[in-house]
C-alpha cells in the first residue's frame, strides 16, 4: 500500500514510521507511553492506497486529542513542521534549478537581480513568511481603525486578485519608494541616520558619502530612491574645489599623482566612482542594486523649480556651470555604456513647452534629440509649467498646490521615484485589477437587468455593448468607487502604520529630514485596462469609444482621490509598471474564468499593446497624450519600440508631436547588443558581432522603465519581449527629414 507525498510521490506505507512520530510527541512533553497504547493508534487509522500525508497527519492527531491533548498539539505542530520544512527544501531545489533568479522566484519577479546565488536565495526564501506578517499587521489596523468586517473583506480583495498589494512579500512595514531632499546631507552628512559621517566638504567626500547615503536610503525603502539635486550639490562642490570659473580651467592638470589628471578627468572620475558603485550588487536588498534615478532639466526649468534655492553657505546654484555638467554625464553615461551593461541611474530629461508644440529653451530640445540620435536610453518629461516633474519610470509630480477644482485631483507625484525638487514618493501601492473589476461590474449588470450570466472567458457580443453602454457606465462608475474608497482605507491603515513606526523613532530617513511622511502619496495602482476594453468589444487605438472608456475608469478613481484626501493622506492613480504583476494577473483572471486576450500572455502597462504592429509610432504619442491621461494624477510612461535609431532631426519632431499631444513622459528603446564572446556593446540592434564575429549575443531593452539583459528577465518577460513590436519608419505616420 502506498502513501502520497506532498511532492506528488508515492512511498511504501510504514507503520514503524507512525509510532517513531508518536514516542516523538509523547517525549517532547515528557508524557508517558506504552507499546499498547501505540499499536491502539495505529491500528485505528484508515489507511487505503494512495492517502495523503497530510490525512494520515489528520487521523493521527485526532486519535491523540482523544488521549492526551498536550500531546496532540505537538504532534501537530511538529507534522506542521516538518511540511514546512519540506516546502523550504522544494523551494530551494527549484530555485537552484531555475533559468535565472527571476524566473525562480516564486512571489516577485525582478530582473533587478543579475546573478542567483546563496543570497538571492535567502531573500527569496522568507518572502512567504513576510506576506503573512504583513496581512496580520494590516488585518489587525485595519480591524482597530475601521471594522472586523472590512479586516476580513481586505484579505478577500487579496485573495480574490481583484486587489494587489506591490512588495507585500517584503520586510513588514517597509514604505515603498521615495524622492529625497539632499539638504540635511549638506548639513548632518549621515549623522542623522545613524553614520559617523560629518557633511561633506569637497568634492571626493561629496562622492563617497553620497554613495554610501543612497545605499543607507535605499535600505529603508522597498523601491527606488531618487535624488534629484545630485547634479546641482556636486556642481557645488566641484566650484568650491576649484572655482566658480571651473570651466575655464577643464585642461588644467589638477592632480599631483602619477597619473596628472585634468580637471576634467577628475569629474569624469567622479561619475565613474559614483555610476559604477550604484551599479553594484547591494546585499541588505537582495543582492539587487538600488533603483537610482536622477534627472536633468532645461534653463527654464530649472529657474522655476530651483530659482530661490540656497546652499548652506549662502549661495545659489549657478546654470552656467550646471548646464554643462548635465550635459557631460549625459555625454559620459552614453559613452560608459558602450563598455560596460548599466542599469542605474534611471534618468530623465524634464522639458518645458510654450503650451503649444514647441519650446522654451530650443537648445535644450534640439540637445536631447541630439542625445537619442547617439543611442543614448532615457526619459522625457513635457510640462508647459515647471509646477511638476517626471518620476523615474512615469508619473508626475505637483510642486504647487491651489490650483486643483472642486472635483478632480490634480496634485501628482512620483511612483517609483524622481527628478523633483522636493521630497516626494510613494509610502504604499495598491493597484486594483481592472480587467476582473470592469467584468465583475458588468456581470452584475446583465444578471440585475436582464436575470443573464454572461459566459465565463468570453468577451461581449458584438452590439451588447454599444446598445447597452450607459448601463453598463453606470455599473462601471459605481463598482470602481465601492472599490477605490475601500482601497483608501486599506492605503490608510497602512499610512498609520507608518506612524507607529516614526513615533518610535523606526523610521530614521524621516526624522532624519530627508522626506515627510506627508509629502509622500497612497497610491491606487491600475493595470488590466487594454484587456478590459477588449471584453467590451473596444479597438485599443485611438479613437472616441475607447478615449470615452479609459476617462470613465480614470476619472472615477480620480475624484475619489480628491474626495477622500485628507493632512494626512494623498492618493493618486497610476498605470504601474507590473513587471510581475501583468503576468499574474492574466494568469489569475484566465484560470477563474474572466476573459483574457489572446494576443499576449500578460496584461500591458500601457494604453495600448505592445505587441500590436497596426499603430504608428503617432497613435501611441496620442494614446498617451492629454486626452487619454488627463485624468491619470499619478502618471504612466509611453516606451516607444524602435528597431533602429533615427536621427536628431526625426527625434525632434517627436518632440514637437509629443509636446502638441500632451504626451508628458516617455522614452525610446532600441535593444542594444552585447557579444557574450567578446563583450563588445553595440547601441544597435545587431545579428552578429562586428568585433569577432560571433552570433552569441544577448540584447539589452527596458524590461519596464529600467535597462537589462533579457535573459535576466523571468521567463515570461522573456516570452514577451520577442513579441514586442518595434516600428521603423514606415510606423512613424510623419514626414521626417532624413
Amino acid at each position: 500500500m502506498d502513501v502520497r507525498k506532498s511532492d506528488g510521490r508515492l512511498e511504501e506505507y510504514t507503520p514503524e514510521k507512525i509510532k517513531e512520530a508518536i514516542i516523538e510527541a509523547y517525549s517532547a512533553t515528557s508524557e508517558e507511553y506504552n507499546e499498547f497504547l501505540l499499536d491502539s493508534i495505529e491500528k485505528s487509522l484508515y489507511i487505503y492506497d494512495g492517502i495523503l500525508t497530510s490525512e494520515i497527519d489528520r487521523q493521527v492527531s485526532e486519535a491523540l486529542m482523544s488521549v492526551n491533548k498536550k500531546v496532540a498539539r505537538a504532534y501537530i505542530e511538529k507534522a506542521s513542521q516538518n511540511r514546512g520544512n519540506k516546502k523550504d527544501t522544494d523551494f530551494i531545489n527549484n530555485y537552484i534549478s531555475a533559468q535565472n533568479a527571476a524566473t525562480g522566484s516564486k512571489y516577485d519577479a525582478n530582473a533587478n537581480v543579475s546573478m542567483k546565488n546563496i543570497v538571492t536565495l535567502g531573500q527569496e526564501i522568507d518572502k512567504g513568511a513576510n506576506i503573512d506578517r504583513n496581512r496580520y499587521m494590516m488585518k489587525s489596523k485595519i480591524k482597530v481603525k475601521f471594522s472586523k468586517k472590512l479586516a476580513e473583506q481586505y484579505i478577500y480583495d487579496l485573495e480574490h486578485h481583484i486587489l494587489y498589494r506591490h512588495d507585500e512579500s517584503g520586510k513588514p512595514g517597509y514604505p515603498y519608494c521615495v524622492a529625497i531632499t539632499m539638504y540635511p546631507f549638506l548639513t548632518d552628512g549621515l549623522k542623522g541616520i545613524g553614520g559617523p559621517s560629518k557633511a561633506p566638504t569637497d568634492l571626493r567626500s561629496f562622492c563617497g558619502e553620497f554613495i554610501n547615503l543612497v545605499y543607507s536610503v535605499s535600505s529603508s525603502f522597498m523601491g527606488a530612491v531618487a535624488t534629484p539635486e545630485f547634479l546641482m550639490y556636486m556642481d557645488y562642490f566641484i566650484r568650491k574645489d576649484y572655482g566658480e570659473d571651473y570651466l575655464t580651467k577643464l585642461n588644467d592638470v589638477v592632480e599631483l599623482s602619477r597619473k596628472h589628471r585634468t580637471l576634467e578627468q577628475v569629474i569624469e572620475n567622479s561619475f565613474q566612482q559614483v555610476v559604477h558603485s550604484m551599479n553594484m550588487p547591494a546585499g541588505n536588498r537582495g543582492y539587487q542594486t538600488v533603483f537610482w534615478n536622477v534627472g536633468y532639466f532645461d534653463k527654464p526649468y530649472f529657474e522655476g523649480v530651483f530659482g530661490n534655492f540656497v546652499f548652506p553657505d549662502g549661495t545659489k546654484p549657478v546654470w552656467e556651470t550646471l548646464s554643462w555638467l548635465q550635459q557631460k554625464f549625459m555625454q559620459w553615461f552614453n559613452k560608459e555604456r558602450e563598455s560596460y551593461v548599466m542599469t542605474f541611474p534611471v534618468e530623465t530629461m524634464a522639458l518645458l513647452t510654450d503650451g503649444k508644440d514647441g519650446f522654451i529653451d530650443k537648445d535644450y530640445a534640439d540637445f536631447t534629440a541630439k542625445m537619442w540620435a547617439e543611442g543614448h536610453s532615457f526619459f522625457c518629461y513635457l510640462s508647459d509649467s515647471p509646477d511638476s516633474l517626471s518620476s523615474c519610470c512615469r508619473l508626475r509630480n505637483s510642486l504647487k498646490d491651489g490650483q486643483e477644482d472642486d472635483e478632480h485631483n490634480h496634485t501628482t507625484h512620483q511612483f517609483s521615484m524622481g527628478t523633483a525638487s522636493v521630497a516626494t514618493g510613494s509610502k504604499c501601492v495598491i493597484t486594483i485589477n481592472l480587467n476582473r473589476a470592469v467584468q465583475d461590474a458588468v456581470r452584475k449588470y446583465y444578471e440585475e437587468n436582464y436575470s443573464v450570466t454572461l459566459e465565463p472567458g468570453m468577451p461581449l457580443y458584438e452590439g451588447d455593448f454599444e446598445a447597452n453602454k450607459e448601463g453598463i457606465y453606470e455599473y462601471i462608475r459605481k463598482y470602481l468607487t465601492e472599490l477605490t474608497e475601500r482601497t483608501h482605507k486599506y492605503l490608510s491603515a497602512f499610512n498609520d502604520i507608518l506612524k507607529d513606526f516614526f513615533m518610535n523613532n523606526m523610521l530614521t530617513i524621516y526624522s532624519a529630514g530627508f522626506i515627510d511622511l506627508r509629502k509622500q502619496y497612497l497610491t491606487v495602482g491600475v493595470n488590466g485596462l487594454t484587456d478590459a476594453a477588449e471584453f467590451l468589444g473596444l479597438d485599443v487605438r485611438p479613437n472616441d469609444e475607447y478615449e470615452e472608456f479609459t476617462n470613465v475608469i480614470l476619472e472615477t478613481i480620480n475624484i475619489c482621490n480628491k474626495k477622500d484626501r485628507t493632512r494626512d493622506c494623498m492618493f493618486n492613480t497610476e498605470f504601474v509598471p507590473a513587471e510581475n504583476l501583468a503576468v499574474k494577473h492574466h494568469k489569475w483572471d484566465k484560470a477563474d474564468g474572466y476573459f483574457v486576450s489572446q494576443k499576449h500572455k500578460l496584461y500591458s502597462s500601457y494604453f495600448y499593446n505592445p505587441e500590436d504592429d497596426s499603430l504608428s509610432v503617432i497613435d501611441k504619442f496620442k494614446l498617451h497624450g492629454k486626452n487619454y491621461v488627463k485624468y491619470l494624477d499619478g502618471g504612466s510612461a509611453l516606451h516607444v519600440n524602435l528597431k533602429e535609431h533615427l536621427t536628431q532631426a526625426q527625434y525632434r519632431q517627436l518632440l514637437k508631436i509629443a509636446a502638441e499631444n500632451g504626451t508628458n513622459y516617455f522614452t525610446f528603446n532600441v535593444k542594444n547588443t552585447v557579444c557574450n564572446k567578446c563583450g563588445y556593446i553595440s547601441k544597435h540592434t545587431l545579428d552578429k558581432c562586428p568585433h569577432c564575429g560571433s552570433t552569441d549575443l544577448d540584447y539589452l531593452t527596458r524590461i519596464i522603465g529600467y535597462l537589462k539583459r533579457i535573459k535576466d528577465f523571468s521567463k515570461p518577460r522573456q516570452d514577451e519581449a520577442e513579441d514586442r513590436f518595434y516600428a521603423d519608419e514606415k510606423c512613424l505616420n510623419t514626414p521626417m527629414q532624413k
